[in-house]
């Protein structure tokens, strides 16, 4: 009689480093074999907590049921017909719903593709079609995808552009405001009217596009005075404003999009990651006269819009209704902050505390210095909470940030439970 082979991580690490490319990065030599809400077991048998979440994707947690019946009674139906050549009622009632979810007094009209990158790289197109501009705005530390385009415009170096330039042109890079490390404001409006004056004339800038709060780059939060700034700039030069909230977006920071929490009404968002519950899809929101300028033909995808990953959009929202996740967002994200703060007080190398809602994350560096930034105990930090079974992400220019994107849906049990991992951790690293 055959016996089943128990698999084993490092059995599975080794079949994937003879497998796959090197530049697949793996944050952990875990292979999962199944999940729920905020737990995953291993192929061993070990149970971690997921603060990660898949990178910001799983606000809904890990098998939410009514997405999985959402799903399934799609895959009854129709798996893909590609928009483009039939279309389906549910890539526009999805439409619809994030048309009326967006912020601004005016109409709006949503595109939906497959990925972030995708997204990102749509709205620098219908920016381009709509304006007839070229040049385009970013921002240092920020992130925007991995595709050629969407690594001109990210503003970090390692590991993302290393080695893979030249990247477009007209792409350039104001400062981020960043009170920990002393640039204010003033400082990041005066660094994009420097661009204006020394790179390139306004009337060629088609977009300006902002995090509203920085995933990769740290967790940075962007200052409301900023945003309404970058606004009124915008305004005053004909400049499309673009908010990536791929990472913000689908209630991270306690409202649907991060922009809410300013008051402030962009042009375009692009938005991904979260809001199908782990289903690829990705989209781009905006006002209905710059969503227009593309001609017939000139957006879409083979699989942009996947019926299957509609549907289990559409559920996604109602689970934010049914369970008020939003308030959740807020809720969860006080307590973060008050424990990690509490953390803070007691060692000096957490140089800072930040986020909004449920996008929290702090900053570790040597000898209390905020100016010495300390990737060696995030990555040491990170490793530890893998043993004692917890899921963490690093981040941050320097990889010195250690971010929590756990589910909105884990109980408060779970959530303290990860928090004990992180203090603990704290303390065998000391």
């Amino acid at each position: 009689m055959l016996t089943k082979t128990l698999k084993t991580n490092a059995d599975l690490m080794a079949r994937r480093r003879a497998a796959i490319p090197r530049g697949v990065g793996q944050s952990h030599e875990v292979f999962i074999a199944r999940a729920e809400n905020a737990e995953i077991w291993d192929v061993e048998g070990t149970r971690y907590i997921d603060f990660a979440g898949g990178i910001a994707v799983l606000n809904t947690g890990h098998g939410r049921p009514e997405i999985k019946e959402a799903v399934k009674a799609q895959i009854d139906l129709f798996t893909h017909t590609c928009f483009q050549v039939l279309a389906y009622e549910s890539y526009v009632e999805l439409a619809e719903r994030f048309n009326a979810l967006a912020p601004g007094d005016f109409a709006k009209k949503t595109l939906f593709l497959t990925t972030g990158a995708e997204a990102v790289e749509n709205a620098i197109k219908i920016a381009r079609s709509h304006t007839k501009r070229s040049a385009v705005i970013a921002f240092t530390s920020g992130y925007h995808g991995r595709t050629l385009l969407t690594l001109g415009l990210t503003g970090k170096v390692a590991p993302y552009k290393t080695g893979f330039g030249p990247f477009p042109g007209e792409i350039f890079h104001a400062q981020f405001p960043n009170e920990t490390h002393g640039v204010s404001v003033d400082d990041s409006i005066a660094s994009i009217e420097s661009i204006l004056k020394n790179d390139v004339e306004a009337s060629r800038v088609a977009a300006i596009i902002v995090e509203p709060v920085q995933g990769e780059g740290g967790f940075n939060v962007a200052p409301t005075d900023f945003l309404q700034r970058v606004r009124t700039l915008c305004d005053q030069h004909g400049i499309l404003m673009i908010v990536d909230e791929i990472q913000t977006g689908a209630g991270r920071t306690g409202t649907w999009f991060a922009i809410e929490h300013s008051g402030v009404a962009p042009d375009m968002i692009t938005m991904a990651k979260s809001m199908a519950g782990g289903y690829p899809i990705s989209g781009v929101v905006g006002r209905a006269e710059v969503m227009d300028a593309p001609a017939a033909g000139g957006l879409g995808g083979t699989y942009a819009g996947s019926p299957i990953a509609c549907a289990a959009a559409l559920a996604v929202l109602d689970v934010f209704e049914k369970d008020n996740l939003l308030e959740r967002s807020r809720s969860m994200g006080a307590h973060l902050v008050t424990r990690l703060e509490a953390m803070a007080a007691k060692d000096k190398r957490i140089a800072a505390v930040r986020g909004l809602g449920a996008m929290v994350a702090f900053e570790l560096c040597k000898d209390g210095d905020p100016h010495q930034p300390s990737a060696e105990l995030a990555k040491a930090l990170a490793a530890e909470a893998t043993k004692r079974g917890l899921i963490l992400l690093t981040c941050g220019t320097y990889g010195n940030v250690v971010r929590i994107l756990v589910p909105l849906t884990a109980s408060d049990a779970i959530v303290n439970e990860g928090l004990d991992i992180i203090e603990a951790c704290l303390a065998a690293t000391a």
